[in-house]
């Protein structure tokens, strides 16, 4: 399984993704799940992926071919006039996989299908993120849904949901995310670190800080017992229940 999040702020997007791929208890293995694209003062696009990993390998492979051979003139992400038109061609590309792989062709419930978050910005344009479905269809971030999940979300949702706050800058948003992780891994196996993250800023068209956050981070280690010790306390403090007879 997979945890990723890709998360709009004022100041930018937020990106972040675990590693863990598990095809049985038995057969646990590391692989990256966020991919970048970048021109300088041009674009910056970044995905992240969930789902079969021979399809999302399989996508990604594609899209990038298509940026290194520009003579054979195929539309790839670096010559999209727009942010939206690189959705459309990711979300292409991915119902095109799906449909070669799966037997009967094109379906949701395909053991090939695969969801995609994809973020970024181009010039002449403001930072987008978009949700896209194995189906091959998209929805956009806005102000009502600022935020997207693909892949093991529900352990991690609830915290993102209470205290997510658009004007929050980089380093808040970066613990938000890691407690979203951190509630995630110790609910379920299948998703685990390092955690690749990605911080774009708003209107820089430059790839931001990038990093690899792995299981015995300082820091990680320090929130995630901080976390638990304050849940804790948080719960010890609220009233006490009287209808218990």
């Amino acid at each position: 399984m997979t945890y990723c999040v890709g998360m709009m702020l004022d100041r930018g997007l937020v990106f972040m993704s675990d590693t863990r791929t598990n095809a049985g208890l038995d057969n646990i293995s590391s692989f990256r799940k966020q991919h970048r694209w970048a021109a300088p003062g041009d674009r910056v696009v970044t995905l992240m992926a969930a789902g079969n990993l021979a399809t999302t390998q399989a996508v990604v492979s594609i899209l990038d071919e298509r940026t290194k051979a520009p003579e054979e003139r195929q539309p790839s992400l670096m010559s999209m006039p727009s942010m939206f038109q690189v959705a459309r061609l990711v979300a292409d590309t991915l119902r095109e996989v799906i449909g070669q792989h799966a037997e009967t062709g094109q379906r949701a419930d395909s053991s090939f299908n695969a969801t995609l978050i994809l973020g970024g910005q181009i010039a002449g344009g403001p930072p987008r993120l978009f949700l896209i479905y194995p189906e091959g269809n998209f929805i956009e971030a806005s102000a009502d849904t600022p935020f997207f999940q693909i892949g093991e979300t529900k352990y991690g949702r609830p915290i993102l949901v209470r205290a997510y706050d658009p004007a929050m800058g980089f380093d808040e948003a970066m613990k938000l995310l890691l407690v979203s992780f951190d509630s995630t891994v110790k609910a379920n196996l299948t998703v685990g670190a390092p955690f690749d993250y990605h911080l774009y800023e708003a209107d820089s068209l430059a790839a931001g800080p990038t990093g690899r956050i792995e299981a015995d981070d300082p820091y990680f280690e320090s929130l995630s017992k901080r976390w638990g010790a304050a849940l804790k306390e948080a719960l010890e403090n609220l009233p006490p229940f009287d209808g218990a007879g």
